[in-house]
C-alpha cells in the first residue's frame, strides 16, 4: 500500500497544531489536574481539535484514539493514535520540549508514525518497512556500542508518588552505569533522539498508546530495536517500553530486572 497521502495528511495536521502551540506558549492557559500531578491544558484540547478536525475531514470512515478522552471506535480498519501535546508539563511551564504525536494502525499495526517539534521545527517521520526520516532525510540509530558509553533517557510516571514501581529504583541503576541518563519529559520526543542517534537507550514504564506508538515506529525503521523489559515483543497497548539503538539492548535489559516490575 502507499502510504504518503497519509504521511503527508498526518505531517500537515501536526504543523498545524504546532503552528498554535508555537504561537500560544507563554500565554494565558487553563490548567486543570487529572492526577496528583498530572495536568491538561485547554491548548491540549484544542491542539487535539485541530489534529481531529484535519484527519477526520480526510478520513471521516477511519477511526480515533486521543489522550484527552477521544475513543471513536468503529471497527474500521485504520485507526489513528494521538497525543496532541506530548510533553503538557513542559509546555505548560514554558520549557522547550514538546511535541505532536500521530501514529496510524492498520488492521491492528502501526504503520506510520509523525512526531513533530513545533520549536525546532523538526518532523520526524516512519512508514513500515520504508525507513524513518527527520525532515526529509534518512536518520539511523547510533553506533555506541557499550552501555558505560551511553547517553540514555527516561521518565517519571505519574503514580511516582504512590506506587513503588516508580522507575526511581531503574533510574539510580542507570545512573551509575551508563554515561549519563537525562529526564526531558517527552517520551515521543525521547524515541526521536533515539532513533537519530542523539540518545543511544530510552526506558519508561506506565505509558499510554499515544505516548509511544509513532515514535516506537520511527525508532524500529531507523535500525533500533524496541521491546519489553523481559525483552518479550513490544506493543503499544504494553505499559513499558525499552527502546536501543539494538547494540546497548542486552546491557540495559540486564540492569532492568535489577528493579522494581508494575
Amino acid at each position: 500500500m502507499n502510504w504518503e497521502e497519509y504521511v503527508k495528511a498526518a505531517s500537515e495536521a501536526a504543523k498545524i497544531a504546532g503552528q498554535m502551540m508555537r504561537t500560544s506558549l507563554g500565554k494565558s492557559r487553563e490548567i486543570s489536574f487529572k492526577g496528583a500531578v498530572n495536568l491538561v491544558t485547554d491548548h491540549d484540547r484544542k491542539s487535539q481539535r485541530l489534529i481531529f478536525d484535519h484527519l477526520s475531514s480526510l478520513y471521516p470512515e477511519h477511526d480515533f484514539l486521543a489522550e484527552e478522552d477521544l475513543c471513536e471506535d468503529r471497527g474500521a480498519e485504520f485507526r489513528w493514535i494521538i497525543d496532541p501535546i506530548d510533553g503538557t508539563t513542559n509546555y505548560a511551564h514554558r520549557f522547550p520540549f514538546f511535541c505532536v504525536s500521530i501514529a496510524l494502525e492498520w488492521k491492528g499495526r502501526v504503520v506510520l508514525g509523525v512526531i513533530y517539534d513545533p520549536l525546532r521545527q523538526e518532523m520526524f517521520t516512519a512508514v513500515v518497512d520504508e525507513g524513518a526520516c527527520c525532515n526529509g532525510k534518512h536518520i539511523h540509530v547510533s553506533s555506541v556500542r557499550d552501555l558505560n558509553g551511553s547517553l540514555l533517557a527516561t521518565g517519571f510516571p505519574y503514580d511516582l508518588r504512590e506506587s513503588k514501581a516508580n522507575n526511581l529504583d531503574h533510574f539510580a541503576h542507570f545512573a551509575v552505569r551508563a554515561q549519563a541518563v537525562r529526564r526531558c519529559g517527552s517520551a515521543a520526543l525521547d524515541l526521536c533522539y533515539v532513533a537519530c542517534g542523539r540518545f543511544d537507550g530510552f526506558w519508561e514504564m506506565k505509558l499510554s498508546p499515544w505516548d509511544m506508538a509513532a515514535g516506537a515506529l520511527i525508532v524500529q525503521e531507523s535500525g533500533g530495536r524496541v521491546s519489553d523489559f523481559e525483552d518479550k515483543e513490544y506493543s503499544p497497548y504494553g505499559k513499558e517500553i525499552l527502546a536501543s539503538n539494538v547494540r546497548i539492548h542486552r546491557e540495559m535489559l540486564d540492569v532492568l530486572r535489577m528493579g522494581v516490575r508494575p
